[in-house]
């Protein structure tokens, strides 16, 4: 498959069709999201429409989930285990790349390339000394997603562009959010400003001013979104529930106002943008301290997980006040992922939202919840293709833009 270096490559920007698998499993560890994508191109080359062909989605076991969580965990990851999962998870997307190409009747040989953003277990946006070759330190940054792609390639025999994070961050940015071009292209409107917010793991949020493809468009990483929330239930049921269903544990549970205030008032969140985070900070001992003082507090069970919905609305809420609403009008927030599922959720989020805002979901506006990152990373995956970049450095801080991915063959 060299046919996409050097005049393969010009042969593939001189096609108008071109078909993508993106592929995403994010940071809540629920398991893989698989698109395939038709990205049609215009003459002057640029992006004349991007549709929705098909999705898989394929849930992680709870035995998969407890390796991938220890992963995440300085003190309890192993490197043999990080090696076998590195390897081990490439199974689990190829599977589910089997079940897009099955469920759409698309034969392998018709996709270009499969857009892999692999498994996150630990982001490092904020710089470290490190030991130089000339005997001093250097400060360095750095990301770490899993899932080999050769081995998807050997297995499918399809390409591979993968590691999109990297290249942002050996330039300076945080490496995220990097769906913000493409939350223009699919959610830009000539006449609503709208803020698309991706509820995941973590929450991130994606500004496109009215009639804009790009010029005034930034994003940046709002906290927590459903991380907290999924590990309150997992652990409250021991193991039997991995999320908070439509919310259903959090709406018959008590809010303590007083506590999300507390949580918010972690200076991260007033720092402006752009920033990122991860499990990193809101992971295992995170949420040993909520439990903690939750429980200090009085909390029951169902009060800890409304509270951590809570407090996930209102960091998403106060992070439009304190950095959107001033710059940019905003007629809409557009939520996605699997934050959007979750009915109690969107409702604290409504409630926080300014007034005059309205509240829908990607679905609302044709791209399903859990498609819209997979999405992303296959509009990505061709613009790597074209030669073109696909960072934003207003948004990850990066010193200039750059191609993202490297790629099997």
């Amino acid at each position: 498959m060299d046919g996409y270096i050097g005049a393969g490559r010009e042969a593939y920007r001189r096609e108008r069709e071109h078909f993508l698998v993106g592929i995403m499993s994010g940071t809540s560890l629920d398991g893989i999201d698989a698109v395939l994508t038709r990205i049609e191109t215009a003459a002057d080359g640029g992006i004349a429409a991007v549709e929705l062909v098909g999705q898989s989605s394929l849930s992680y076991t709870s035995q998969l989930k407890k390796i991938l969580l220890a992963l995440c965990s300085p003190s309890e990851a192993r490197i043999d285990d990080l090696v076998y999962a590195h390897f081990g998870l490439s199974e689990w997307y190829v599977e589910a790349v089997h079940a897009l190409l099955a469920a759409t009747k698309c034969p392998a040989e018709k996709i270009a390339a499969l857009c892999l953003h692999g498994q996150t277990v630990w982001h490092a946006p904020q710089t470290r000394l490190f030991p130089a070759p000339d005997g001093g330190t250097v400060a360095v940054k750095g990301t770490l997603q899993i899932g080999a792609a050769p081995v998807l390639t050997e297995r499918l025999g399809i390409p591979v562009i993968f590691d999109f994070r990297s290249r942002d961050m050996a330039a300076g940015g945080e490496g995220a959010p990097l769906a913000p071009c493409v939350d223009a292209l699919l959610f830009g409107s000539p006449v609503k400003g709208r803020i698309v917010q991706n509820i995941g793991g973590i929450g991130n949020a994606t500004v496109v001013p009215a009639g804009s493809m790009r010029e005034g468009v930034f994003a940046f990483d709002t906290g927590p979104g459903n991380m907290i929330i999924d590990e309150l239930a997992r652990r409250d049921s021991s193991g039997a529930l991995q999320y908070d269903e439509d919310g259903r544990r959090g709406r018959a549970g008590r809010v303590d106002e007083a506590f999300v205030s507390s949580l918010a008032a972690d200076p991260w969140f007033s720092v402006p943008p752009p920033k990122s985070t991860g499990r990193e900070v809101y992971g295992s001992a995170f949420v040993d301290r909520f439990v903690a003082e939750g429980r200090r507090r009085g909390l029951a069970p169902d009060d800890l997980i409304a509270t951590a919905t809570a407090f996930a609305a209102e960091t998403i809420a106060a992070s439009y006040r304190d950095f959107i609403y001033s710059r940019t009008r905003i007629d809409e927030v557009v939520a996605g992922g699997g934050g959007a599922l979750n009915s109690f959720l969107m409702d604290q989020l409504q409630e926080r939202l300014a007034a005059g805002v309205s509240l829908l979901t990607t679905a609302d506006l044709g791209v399903p919840e859990l498609a819209r990152e997979a999405i992303a990373f296959a509009v990505l995956g061709h613009e790597a293709l074209m030669g073109r970049p696909g960072n934003l450095p207003e948004v990850t801080g990066a010193s200039r833009e750059v191609i993202l991915g490297n790629m099997t063959l």
